[in-house]
């Protein structure tokens, strides 16, 4: 059963009879209606005799009929014969078709041939062309008319679908595929092209029906081994050949594989009653294969001619000077050898010939004069660059340093083009000169624009310096004439740069809609380094009000650290700070660089000064609806800064973290007034003295009294600094007398041991204090405290001592000890 697999089996007969019934058992024994669409149908076809069937066998190992070479050269293949290939996926059926130009079948009935022809190219997926090596550029042995016809009546006859020729080039020579390869496709197109095709395809590129592939085999007879190599390696060419980029990989139109019965058959009814299908002429025919011949050969010559090699090799490095008469000289001989050799071939040939040479000719010779066009204009570019960067650097204006560096280097290439023009080529150069020209422009537009944006920066740079800390240093110092001020800053600078910039820019002669935005952007860029350094002062303009409030708050007219002594008025010294850091809010809520007067100042002050405000605790803040809105009254919302909203809620946070200095400065005034607080009111003194003139009268007649009076005041003044009264009723007092009562004796009975101690020393002891003092202020309280304990948490944090004198005035000593004082006498 698998032999019968791969057996071969007749699908059209000698005498042009379809076989339906070996075509079916073959469908049953390779079990091709299960393939679907993954299969692939390939024929070969070419002269009889030409090893086609050993080429199939050998190929895709097949068992089709070959030549026996002992007996003669004869029909083999009669027909058109059927088998399956072994060992290629996918399932790949091979069609043996009968040789052309038989002698059986006689040199007038090729009827058949064209038919099988044209049959195997409808139903094929991939055609094998087999052809002898010697015979490439011969008419009728290439089968060129052939295939004309079969392209033409195929069009006709059905739908395109795509199918690979695949030309097989047998025998081969020495000659190099590649010098064979071109030749045989330009055969195929130039057929393409000659043939009449209907109006829908009429444009049709022979790419749409066909893939041409071109591969080439040794002699089987002569180089066996490198014949059986060469079929191997085209063997995997087959494998998978209907995956893409595969050999059959874009094909169309592909019939399922249980139809493939009856549409053969319906394909080969068609081709045979197709009857008007013939060959040209004999004599033309030879008159095409012999001018061909010539002109080839006269092609090959020129690629191997010395003078051409040695002008193309130094065209490759460099520009040549006289380029065009001395490839015309080489152009002209070869040309002239041609006509001598075809003058007796027919004339119409002859002339279409000599036109193919002369235009395979130019075609070779053409990409040299590119690469000389090339260097043309390399070398004019690179001249422009030099010579544009020498005139720049001379401080010539950059327009007309352009300018005539642009006609230098383009008449340079012109002169260049000229000479390497030939008089028998239409060539032209001027896509050559207009890409140059585009290059010095595209040149010339980059260094500008670089230029430009060097130039522009620049300014900018300085615009930035000559603004941005001027302005920042304005708002730090905010005042009436704030604005003011950054408005002249602004428009000095700003005219100063624009003033240069202008002078600058008009050796680019630029048109005016460009030099005109240019300068507005300029101007634009000023205006916006002051919006930018505004909108970074109005980020942190709570810290600034804090600042200015401290400054005003903190220090004098003098700027001198303020001392809180009680004298000053706080009130309005609060209200003054607060006046100038709502100041400083009012300048840097809104940009005002377009000189409009606004009452942004006034509303801020009348909304937020006016309310009341508590000194002792934080309160909230009761203002007017003018502040309860998003935009200000005449500032447009992109001048705005600071909202009113905004404005509302600062200060509101800006009372609250000041508030605290304005209490510290309080409570400084009243401990300085504590602290100074030694004698009674004077509205007291002066009710003492008219109530107890009595009482001083008395004293004053009685100067034991008055010295009775004075030793108890000392005693007193001792009790009161040892006992720190004041410190013992800042906590309450009750506290305070609980304290009193439990260290009074125990201070007393200290002090009486003291003085009794100072009574009882030598006259020349040692002296402990300065000027003998008769109490040590600070051994009596430690004695104290060390006996009674006291009944107050809160140590005392400040205390006065007086001690007793005899007649030298009072003097009072700070010791290092803290909140601790001695008076001594």
């Amino acid at each position: 059963m698998a032999e019968e697999e791969y057996r071969s089996a007749q699908l059209i007969d000698g005498e042009g009879e379809y076989n339906d019934a070996g075509v079916e058992n073959f469908m049953k024994a390779t079990r091709l209606a299960e393939c679907g669409l993954s299969y692939v149908v390939v024929s070969i076809m070419g002269p009889q005799s030409s090893g086609k069937s050993t080429l199939l066998n050998n190929l895709f190992r097949t068992d089709f009929r070959e030549m026996d070479a002992l007996r003669g050269r004869s029909q083999t293949t009669k027909g058109i014969w059927l088998a399956k290939c072994r060992g290629i996926d996918p399932c790949t059926i091979v069609m043996d078709l009968e040789g052309t130009d038989g002698r059986e079948r006689g040199e007038d009935d090729t009827a058949f041939e064209k038919q099988s022809a044209l049959f195997a190219l409808a139903i094929s997926d991939i055609v094998l062309i087999n052809m002898w090596c010697h015979d490439i550029g011969r008419e009728q042995a290439a089968n060129k008319p052939l295939l004309k016809t079969v392209f033409q009546v195929m069009m006709r006859l059905f739908s395109p679908r795509k199918t690979t020729l695949l030309f097989v080039i047998r025998d081969r020579t020495r000659t190099p595929l590649e010098a064979l390869e071109p030749v045989l496709r330009e055969d195929i197109q130039k057929i393409w092209d000659s043939v009449s095709k209907p109006e829908a395809q009429k444009d049709t590129a022979l790419s749409e029906f066909f893939n041409v592939e071109v591969t080439a085999l040794s002699s089987y007879e002569e180089k066996e081994d490198q014949f059986h190599d060469q079929v191997a390696e085209l063997r995997k060419r087959f494998v998978h050949s209907i995956a893409p980029g595969g050999l059959a990989g874009d094909r169309r139109g592909v019939v399922p594989a249980s139809g493939f019965s009856f549409s053969a058959q319906h394909i080969w009814k068609v081709v045979r009653e197709n009857k008007d299908l013939d060959l040209p002429a004999h004599k033309v025919m030879v008159a095409t294969v012999r001018c061909e011949e010539i002109a080839n050969e006269k092609l090959s010559h020129l690629t191997s001619d010395e003078k051409w090699l040695e002008l193309e090799e130094a065209v490759h490095s460099g520009p040549v000077s006289g380029f065009g008469k001395k490839l015309e000289a080489i152009l002209d001989a070869y040309i002239e050898e041609y006509d001598k050799e075809a003058i007796y071939f027919d004339e119409g040939v002859r002339t279409a010939k000599r036109k193919q040479l002369e235009s395979k000719v130019l075609h070779l010779v053409h990409p040299t004069y590119q690469a000389l066009l090339g260097h043309l204009r390399s070398k004019s570019l690179e001249k422009f660059q030099k010579d544009l960067e020498s005139s720049l650097n001379s401080r010539k204006g950059f327009a007309s340093s352009v300018r005539d560096c642009s006609e230098s280097s383009m008449f340079e290439f012109d002169q260049g083009s000229a000479d390497a023009i030939i008089s028998r080529a239409e060539w032209d150069a001027s896509k050559v000169r207009e890409k140059l020209y585009r290059d010095i422009t595209a040149h010339a537009n980059t260094l500008r624009n670089q230029k430009l944006s060097e130039l522009t920066n620049r300014y900018e740079d300085k615009l930035t310096e000559a603004l941005a800390e001027p302005v920042e240093s304005l708002f730090e110092a905010a005042g009436n004439d704030t604005w003011a001020s950054i408005r002249n800053l602004y428009h000095c600078e700003t005219r100063n740069a624009l003033s240069e910039f202008s002078t600058s820019l008009s050796g680019f002669e630029l048109d005016k809609v460009s030099f005109d935005e240019r300068i507005t952007n300029l101007k634009e860029f000023a205006k916006n380094v002051v919006e930018k350094k505004a909108k970074e002062e109005a980020a942190k303009v709570l810290i600034r009000m804090k600042d200015r409030f401290s400054t005003v708050f903190s220090r004098d007219k003098d700027s001198m650290p303020r001392v809180w002594t009680g004298k000053e008025n706080v009130r309005k010294i609060t209200k003054d700070a607060r006046a100038a850091a709502l100041k400083l809010l009012a300048v840097t809520a809104a940009i005002r660089l377009d000189e409009k007067p606004d009452k942004i100042e006034s509303t801020l002050m009348s909304a937020l000064m006016d309310a009341p405000v508590s000194l002792v605790r934080r309160t909230a803040t009761t203002t007017t609806e003018s502040l309860a809105s998003s935009t200000w009254e005449v500032v447009s919302p992109s001048n705005t800064l600071i909202t009113p909203v905004q404005c509302k809620s600062l200060w509101r946070q800006f009372k609250t973290e000041t508030e605290y200095t304005v209490t510290q400065a309080i409570s400084a005034q009243e401990a300085h007034k504590r602290s100074n607080s030694v004698l009674p009111p004077p509205w007291a003194i002066l009710a003492i003295l008219i109530l107890g003139f009595n009482e001083l009268m008395v004293l004053f007649r009685n100067p034991l009294y008055l010295l009775l009076l004075f030793v108890m005041f000392l005693v007193f003044k001792a009790l009161w600094v040892q006992l720190d009264v004041a410190e013992m009723f800042q906590n309450g007092i009750l506290p305070g007398i609980l304290t009193l009562s439990t260290r009074f004796l125990p201070t007393v009975m200290n002090l009486l041991r003291k003085l009794a101690d100072e009574g009882a020393r030598p006259p020349n002891a040692p002296q402990t204090t300065q000027n003998n003092p008769l109490l040590d202020a600070q051994s009596l309280r430690r004695d104290s405290q060390r006996h009674v304990p006291s009944l107050t948490t809160q140590a005392p944090n400040a205390s006065s001592l007086s001690s007793i004198t005899d007649s030298s005035p009072q003097s009072c000593v700070e010791y290092p000890t803290a909140n601790e004082v001695s008076c001594t006498s």
